[in-house]
């Protein structure tokens, strides 16, 4: 008995020499972590799930169950007409962010005179738009381009195309701003993505006499399939989370309205979260697949 006894005091000094000293390290982020996420996340949970009133002896919650949702969704459809709309338009932004970057990235990786300039110029944006920055803009019309109305190019592109067609159009003119200011980390990670791809490869599709159109496609494109998932990624929480969008602005007013208060205001930003949720495991899956079984051109 003793020597069992003994024996565990051994195996527990062991571990604790072992892994002690990494986990006295991460013991600040952990509570940290405890403090500031995992109790704010659990009690907004709680909270999505209660009628909650602000007293002077404090909070008061009334148990409703899922009363918050169905009256979200149903009683009052302002929020799911505002959620999809925006929802809407970050599935058009994402993919344009994407592609803009990427081509960008692919002209700022090759080698000419002031280069250095040009990836400081494209990353500029990221320094600037912070959220009251880019929102003043955005009120004074900078968001906009301003040839679209000057030239009424909306009644241009209804002439020779379709409704459905010309919206997208416009949409995307609306959106240019935006695009060139949301695209200064993606273009960063894209050029970094870009040197992880060996130039020996790049020298030996050359020996074989492919063409650089073939070597695009068959070299550069799949080797930054992973990237384009790591910026899709960063773009969807970057735009879902930017304090100005009509979604959070509606969570928040409902937060500090006396009629519907925390726990509506909570079920509506778990429903956000979730939305968010799935868009991103959507984006994983897309990018495991894309990658699955692809060969190693580094």
């Amino acid at each position: 008995m003793i020597g069992k006894t003994s024996r565990r005091k051994q195996i527990l000094m062991f571990r604790w020499k072992e892994y002690g000293l990494g986990y006295l390290f991460m013991l600040p982020w952990i509570l940290g972590f405890i403090a500031f996420v995992a109790f704010p996340v659990g009690w907004s949970l709680w909270n999505s799930f209660n009628r909650v009133y602000i007293t002077s002896e404090g909070f008061q919650y009334t148990w409703v169950g899922l009363g918050n949702f169905k009256r979200m969704l149903i009683e009052n459809n302002a929020y799911p007409i505002i959620l999809l709309t925006y929802l809407q338009e970050v599935l058009l932004i994402i993919p344009l962010i994407l592609i803009f970057s990427f081509f960008v990235s692919l002209l700022l990786n090759e080698k000419f005179p002031g280069r250095g300039w040009m990836r400081a110029l494209f990353f500029l944006p990221v320094i600037f738009a912070t959220g009251q920055v880019i929102m003043e803009l955005f009120v004074q019309g900078a968001g906009e381009l301003p040839f679209v109305s000057q030239y009424n190019l909306d009644v241009i592109l209804r002439q020779y195309f379709s409704a459905g067609t010309s919206d997208m159009l416009l949409g995307i003119l609306s959106k240019a701003v935006i695009i060139l200011w949301y695209s200064g980390v993606q273009i960063l990670i894209f050029i970094a993505g870009f040197q992880t791809i060996s130039k020996s490869v790049y020298e030996a599709v050359r020996v074989d006499g492919a063409s650089p159109w073939e070597s695009f496609w068959k070299i550069t494109f799949p080797g930054m399939l992973p990237f384009m998932g790591l910026n899709a990624i960063y773009t969807i929480v970057d735009l879902f989370t930017f304090p100005f969008n009509p979604v959070m602005e509606i969570v928040r007013n409902n937060m500090f309205s006396p009629t519907t208060g925390y726990g509506y205001a909570s079920a509506m930003a778990w429903l956000y979260f979730l939305i968010i949720l799935v868009l991103l495991g959507i984006t994983l899956w897309l990018t495991y697949r894309a990658t699955k079984g692809r060969g190693d051109v580094r």
